[in-house]
């Protein structure tokens, strides 16, 4: 009899998805099964398919794990953007403009991380993807943006001898174009090169985030240091137009770029959810991010718009489009996350019955009051290691529940079972301190009923010897 150290000798085995009621009705393509889950036979299994150390698929996060050369090179490339994006700020704003003007653009970026980093707190992403993310938006994308407006307003303004409509329509039509196709390539760079950590809606929509507010951080830089330059020019010593800049664009519309982008995030998150046997699956494929990106420079160019052609539509495009799309982008990421949550509840009693994780250890991991009330009891009880133990503990089981549901819509990798036993042997590492945390934590939440002591045989129990 196989052991659960092996896993099922043979791959996931074809059903069907649903059964036609009736001779010619339309039927859905057949979707593979994920195998079975394996059984936990021994109280010390040996995990024979877990592959050496140095191929482990799934590691504790450490932002120090990377390989070298292409990291460096990585670094090496937006650390010259940054360098030539901020010489040209520099250049256009003056020193004392461009110190102002960073100083107050920094303002709104810790609460856009945290914001986004709050919404991403079910499958964290790492924090190499989040950075490269956010210096790809700063330098990278506004060192694009940057030439290719410029380019274009010149054109049309040597093709038109009309300097004026040039800015306007470079403003409205160009520049939500160019920036929206920059910010959404670094996006669509991380769905393709790193497509394990891009799983869904919420991926998309915290890694355009990132961008996005890399994006805003240096414009902002750009916009306040000129405002600060125009009233240092007045004399007067007032600071009127830079509070008039930085109220427009830090305290009413700090969302602006993430809003815009996270539309192509969307579709590329998606696009991640399609299953391998969906109809028209390539096509739709392309045509999710492309109308996601299609969105993105519609609002975009609508905010512009408004802004360029009168005060009044600004207020209008403000009020009736962009805080109601806000709101709704805001439900659909809290509800995409609240989805993540259920899908660790409907996956995870699998391996609970088949005795790799304590009966309550799938409801505390989809509440997130009662993962963090579990960090809390295992430092308590061991210290600084407890808590990261059952933190990892918990980042490899909502990856094991995402595994296997992949593996349920069809998006079977050929390596399942190395990557469930490998998932496995990490939980069972950790287990004599995450699981006891973990029920604790349920039982303290309400997720299960927590029974009186002198019945609590399950647990702690003072009237036992």
């Amino acid at each position: 009899m196989a052991g659960p150290a092996t896993g099922p000798a043979t791959g996931p085995v074809a059903e069907p998805a649903s059964v036609p009621a009736q001779a010619g009705a339309p039927t859905r393509a057949f979707v593979p099964a994920p195998a079975p889950v394996p059984e936990l036979e021994s109280e010390q299994p040996d995990f024979a398919a877990v592959p050496e150390r140095s191929k482990w698929r799934y590691k504790p996060r450490r932002v120090w794990r990377s390989r070298l050369v292409r990291a460096i090179a990585l670094i090496t490339v937006l650390a010259l953007c940054a360098l030539v994006i901020l010489a040209i700020v520099r250049k256009e704003t003056g020193t004392e403009g461009f110190l102002v003007g960073l100083g107050l653009a920094v303002l709104p970026v810790p609460l856009l991380v945290f914001a986004f980093r709050w919404l991403d707190r079910v499958e964290p992403a790492p924090w190499k993807n989040l950075l490269f993310a956010l210096a790809w938006g700063a330098f990278a994308s506004t060192l694009v943006a940057i030439f290719a407006n410029s380019f274009a307003v010149e054109w049309i303004s040597s093709a038109t001898a009309d300097p004026g409509s040039a800015e306007s329509l470079g403003a409205t039509a160009v520049a939500p174009v160019v920036e929206e196709t920059a910010k959404g390539a670094a996006v669509l760079l991380l769905f393709l090169f790193r497509r394990r950590d891009f799983t869904g809606p919420v991926d998309g929509l915290v890694y355009a985030g990132f961008t996005a507010t890399g994006f805003a951080f240096t414009e902002n830089i750009l916009y306040l240091g000129n405002a600060f330059g125009e009233d240092q020019d007045l004399g007067s010593g007032g600071l009127g137009t830079t509070m008039a800049t930085f109220f427009a664009r830090v305290i009413m519309s700090p969302f602006a770029h993430p809003l815009f982008t996270s539309l192509t995030g969307l579709g590329l998150g998606f696009a991640a959810l399609l299953p391998a046997g969906a109809r028209f699956r390539r096509t739709r494929l392309w045509l999710l991010p492309l109308a996601g990106l299609l969105l993105a420079m519609g609002l975009h160019a609508m905010w512009n718009g408004s802004a360029t052609f009168h005060p009044l539509a600004f207020v209008l495009v403000y009020g009736m489009f962009m805080v109601p799309v806000f709101g709704l982008l805001t439900w659909l990421a809290i509800w995409s996350r609240q989805k993540e949550l259920r899908t660790i509840s409907g996956e995870l009693p699998a391996y609970a019955t088949a005795g790799w994780l304590a009966l309550d250890e799938p409801l505390a991991l989809s509440s997130m009051r009662a993962r963090s009330m579990a960090r809390g009891y295992a430092a308590r009880a061991f210290g600084k290691p407890g808590a990261q133990a059952v933190g990892e503990y918990e980042a490899f089981a909502t990856t094991l529940a995402f595994l296997r549901h992949r593996a349920r819509r069809g998006q079977v990798p050929q390596d399942f079972t190395a990557r469930e036993q490998e998932l496995l042997h990490h939980l069972w590492q950790r287990r004599q301190v995450a699981s006891p945390a973990l029920t604790y934590a349920a039982r303290a939440t309400g997720q299960v009923w927590s029974p009186p002591q002198y019945l609590d045989y399950g647990g702690f129990n003072p009237y036992r010897s």
